[in-house]
């Protein structure tokens, strides 16, 4: 794996980010991984080169951009596109994950040379499998498949590090004793399982039982659903010291309800996903307290990596056509104290 640290935050793409040797270090193969587990993603061959005056065919394949991350993915991927006068790029935008396996099966048809997919859940990953056994690379983002055969890299923020440092600033801020809530994102996908993995593991490692977590829901990234889940939990929790919630957009319906209660000198919450709204409001002071970082401008790298699979390159300073198979982006921890520094990379 390689931790470019801040890569996605600064709104480099992978190549600048890798010139960094600081930033860059490689995980050794999984212990726990059976033999051979993985090896289609990481074996495949790259396509060749594009001929000469052909353009390389990207197809990027995303949720609906009905929330401010998943908008920003789209609009960032766009973008980076936009640079390439070698690249012919197509978006498509999913609703549910049914419609984006059938979206996937059409875009197969029209042949691309690499394919990026930011998957509704692991359902989609029988159809990244079907391209990926038909010679289509794929770029995983964000959300993992459930079976590594299905990319020939993914790339994605610490899920894990969202959690363990949001773990890590209640522990520090709560100094250890309190009742806390989590608002979850959508059940059961990775980024979802992870960010709470690393929030529980944290408190756990630095408060014991210390802190309880006296609600934990997920709300499905939806400020709507933010707002309906929290407002049950106020209605059972006379005591709430403060709030996790996963995402930033999600986390603006929760506060509505908080401060519809009129709780909200109660307690204190943060969110995740770096929204320029939600740092405004920690720039104010209040409510909310912190967001965690998780910067879209991945997908302006995913698309960079597309560009070289397509043409059979690798990432500088490594030998064509070598691309590492797996990079994680750092997320951040952002506050009232450094707030300013960060304003600018909110979505």
């Amino acid at each position: 794996m390689f931790d470019l640290k801040h890569a996605g935050v600064s709104g480099l793409v992978l190549i600048l980010a890798l010139s960094q040797s600081a930033c860059r270090k490689a995980e050794e193969p999984r212990a726990d991984r059976a033999p051979g587990a993985g090896s289609a993603a990481t074996a495949t061959t790259p396509p060749p080169p594009a001929r000469p005056g052909a353009k390389i065919k990207i197809a990027f394949s995303a949720p609906s951009a009905d929330h401010g991350w998943t908008g920003a993915i789209s609009v960032n991927a766009k973008k980076q596109a936009a640079k390439y006068d070698d690249v012919e790029f197509s978006l498509t935008q999913a609703a549910t994950a049914a419609d984006q396996v059938n979206q996937l099966n059409t875009i197969m048809m029209q042949k691309p040379d690499v394919l990026v997919i930011l998957p509704q859940d692991e359902t989609v990953t029988p159809a990244a499998l079907a391209a990926m056994k038909a010679g289509i690379p794929v770029i995983n983002v964000d959300r993992e498949f459930s079976d590594p055969g299905a990319q020939r890299a993914v790339i994605k923020g610490d899920n894990y590090g969202v959690g363990f440092q949001a773990g890590q600033y209640f522990a520090s801020q709560l100094k250890c004793k309190g009742n806390v809530v989590e608002i979850q994102g959508i059940a059961g996908i990775s980024v979802t399982e992870q960010r709470s993995q690393g929030f529980a593991d944290q408190l756990k490692k630095r408060c014991g039982d210390g802190i309880k977590i006296v609600a934990q829901q997920p709300a499905d990234f939806v400020p709507d659903k933010g707002l309906s889940v929290m407002e049950n939990i106020l209605q059972k929790n006379k005591d709430i010291d403060a709030v996790y919630t996963h995402d930033d957009d999600m986390g603006e319906g929760v506060a509505s309800a908080i401060e519809n209660a009129g709780r909200d000198k109660e307690m204190w919450m943060t969110g995740a996903g770096g929204s320029k709204a939600v740092m405004e409001k920690i720039k104010e002071g209040g409510l909310w307290r912190a967001t965690f970082l998780y910067n879209p401008a991945m997908s302006a790298d995913a698309v960079y990596l597309a560009s070289l699979l397509g043409q059979g390159k690798g990432l500088p300073g490594f030998a064509a056509p070598d691309i590492p198979s797996r990079i994680t982006l750092s997320a951040t921890t952002v506050t009232k104290d450094n707030v300013d520094q960060y304003m600018s990379l909110g979505f």
